[in-house]
């Protein structure tokens, strides 16, 4: 009777373990999946900071040059494409688009900043140089927001393939995620020509 007694506790023991082991292998995977939704939010934040930014440096080079029309109209086009591709959806192939769209952007502002170049009057602006500046630590914050969002997939993905909480992430459906990847050519340095 005792050892049935004992054999009825040991097992009662094991399931709470088992239980608590469930729970708060759960918990943890959500607090990482929810730390990956952040920082892909802090990504979306640096890329709108993008967006409404590079209107005012067009307003400010438009009010002081008279330069090509097509560079204005390119960063209006690469703008609305950005605003398009704007997405909460943590899937590889939308963020991928999105950074697409975004890094056409800044090609689209780089441009501008490099026929600025033409006219030193405009140079030394203080509005110019403000927005020029303002552009440059945005660029850096989106870096940032890139690096530390990659840096939560890579934990999220390390506790989802990790024995032995991959079983509780297959259980409820946890699954690994993409971080970001450099486009193809990234590792070859641009090459900056004057007209």
């Amino acid at each position: 009777m005792n050892n049935k007694k004992y054999s009825g506790y040991i097992i009662g023991a094991l399931l709470v373990l088992v239980g608590l082991f469930l729970i708060i292998t759960f918990n943890s995977l959500v607090k990482k999946e929810e730390k990956v939704k952040v920082q892909w939010a802090e990504v979306q934040n640096a890329y709108q900071r993008r967006l409404d930014l590079i209107p005012n440096l067009v307003n400010t080079v438009k009010g002081n040059a008279n330069f090509e029309q097509n560079i204005l109209q390119n960063i209006a086009g690469a703008r609305a494409s950005a605003i398009n591709k704007t997405t909460s959806d943590i899937v590889a192939k939308n963020y991928n688009e999105q950074l697409a769209a975004q890094d056409n952007l800044a090609i689209a502002a780089n441009q501008l900043i490099i026929n600025v170049e033409k006219y030193p009057d405009l140079q030394g602006t203080k509005a110019f140089v403000t927005l020029q500046t303002q552009l440059e630590r945005t660029e850096l914050r989106i870096k940032t927001a890139r690096k530390d969002f990659n840096e939560s997939i890579q934990l999220y993905n390390s506790s989802t393939r990790s024995f032995p909480t991959s079983m509780v992430a297959k259980l409820f459906g946890f699954n690994t995620k993409d971080g970001f990847l450099s486009v193809a050519g990234a590792d070859k340095a641009t090459e900056i020509k004057f007209k």
